[in-house]
């Protein structure tokens, strides 16, 4: 039989931008020709929010980074990778009868607005389309029904998936495929450019971490550099919370946000290098970390549109004064507290910015400057080249104190937290080189104490009032049953 001459399955790549451990190519039988499509969706990028695009040109020219590399990663298997700039419910659909496909395949996102464009894509083709149930960690059946059970916090899904549950086993990779004959009058689609979106070139900057390159292949040697070559992940528990430098943390987080790097391969070789090197706190630490991101999805599936709300998905209405000039002030980094501007200026030059840095400067916005947390988890967006929607907007209502918290209120000490930190004030001096000229070690973290201009405004008594706004809202949810 000429299988190149069978109809093809057009495989639509989403945010699974990798060729190993990948789900869609298990829904190909032997010899079965297969394309691949990715699809550019203005809507999910280019559209605005408050004058603000989706994606800055970070986060945007990592992403058409990794598209480039999947296709090559096909290529090498054999397979063309169609890109289209376009809604997918209109592209998918005509693409399907150009190329005579008998089916198209895609995997499941968590968020309602990619579900709402699945939907779509399902209501155009009907039983031509497929789905995949959405990628997890964990080896389940069903996803969507294990959300719906979920605990509200992060230490009772933890428990369950720690004690009852196996990670989900790491897909066998595949050496070739059979690629789809495709008609010369379908084009492959070029890669469009950042100057061709309209947006602004990146230009490297280089105080950042880590050179942050696209595609699987870069996700791949980060891994086996860091966890390997370098051996991090021996004291990965205690250098987890560092801010400058390359190795302080995996930094996988962009390229598992793409899905150019899987997170069950990921957990797989922590436990691989336990078996070869050593077992300690460290290497648990990294699949303790996975999880909390794998909580974020299920959390994403169970409260949906909620987990965009002001009020979170604890229904606590905060009365913001969301004050703009506020808020530009935390966006540009020039707030006048160093390690809030610091974080801010890395984030603007670079996409990236670390985990201990990212509660610190949410917190802030949310807490001492009293601005709507959506502005800044919307500017996260824009900015992060690690964007992911689950963990974007759960962490945000988690330090906002809207969502998955047991403590309730989490605002950071700000003083506190620089000494623990940054203790000689080598970060904030490495972002914030010309203020912080005049002032040594601690110093730096306060320089309005030593003859520096004055903060927007007091860390240590906009907290406070910050936590009476707080336990005032979260007794009048208690009053109406809104507190979840």
């Amino acid at each position: 039989m000429d299988h190149s001459s069978s109809p093809p399955t057009l495989l639509w790549f989403r945010r699974q931008l990798r060729v190993h451990d990948q789900p869609l190519l298990e829904v190909l039988n032997q010899d079965q020709p297969a394309c691949g499509v990715y699809v550019l969706d203005p809507r999910e990028h280019l559209a605005e929010f408050d004058g603000l695009a989706r994606s800055g040109s970070n986060r945007m020219q990592f992403l058409l980074d990794s598209v480039e590399a999947l296709r090559t990663g096909l290529a090498e298997l054999g397979v063309e990778l169609l890109v289209r700039v376009g809604e997918p419910e209109s592209v998918l659909p005509e693409l399907v009868e150009q190329l005579g496909a008998n089916r198209l395949h895609f995997v499941e996102e968590p968020g309602p607005e990619e579900r709402a464009m699945e939907q779509a894509v399902l209501a155009r083709l009907g039983d031509r389309a497929r789905s995949l149930p959405v990628e997890t960690l964990l080896e389940l059946d069903d996803p969507r029904e294990f959300a719906r059970g979920l605990g509200e916090v992060f230490s009772t899904f933890r428990r369950t998936a720690e004690k009852k549950m196996a990670l989900g086993h790491v897909r066998p990779g595949v050496s070739s495929l059979t690629g789809a004959q495709r008609p010369n009058s379908v084009p492959l689609g070029s890669i469009p450019t950042l100057a061709e979106l309209e947006m602004t070139p990146v230009a490297s900057d280089p105080r950042g971490v880590l050179e942050f390159q696209g595609g699987e292949s870069a996700a791949l040697a980060r891994l086996d550099d860091w966890i390997f070559k370098e051996d991090h992940l021996r004291r990965y528990k205690e250098t987890r919370n560092g801010m400058l430098g390359s190795d302080y943390s995996s930094k996988f987080s962009p390229w598992l946000a793409l899905g150019c790097l899987s997170p069950r391969f990921v957990a797989s070789e922590t436990l691989r290098y336990e078996e070869e090197r050593v077992a300690n706190d460290s290497t648990y630490w990294l699949r303790f970390e996975l999880l909390w991101r794998e909580f974020f999805r299920f959390y994403l599936l169970k409260h949906e549109t909620r987990l965009f709300a002001a009020q979170g998905p604890l229904g606590i209405r905060l009365d913001w004064s969301d004050r703009s000039d506020h808020f530009e002030a935390w966006k540009s980094g020039r707030t006048g507290v160093p390690l809030v501007d610091a974080n801010m200026r890395e984030l603007a030059a670079t996409g990236f910015m670390s985990n201990r840095g990212r509660q610190v400067v949410a917190s802030f916005l949310s807490k001492n400057l009293d601005v709507d947390w959506r502005r800044g988890a919307r500017w996260f967006e824009h900015s992060l080249i690690d964007y992911c929607p689950a963990a974007n907007w759960g962490n945000w209502t988690y330090v906002a104190g809207v969502g998955a918290d047991p403590r309730g209120f989490r605002g950071f000490d700000i003083a506190r937290q620089a000494r623990q930190y940054d203790p000689d004030g080598t970060y904030v001096a490495h972002w914030l080189p010309e203020e912080l000229s005049n002032f040594h070690g601690e110093q730096r973290h306060a320089p309005w104490l030593h003859g520096g201009p004055a903060p927007i405004v007091s860390p240590e008594t906009s907290l406070r009032a910050a936590q009476l706004r707080w336990n005032q809202a979260r007794e009048h949810a208690e009053k109406h049953e809104s507190y979840r």
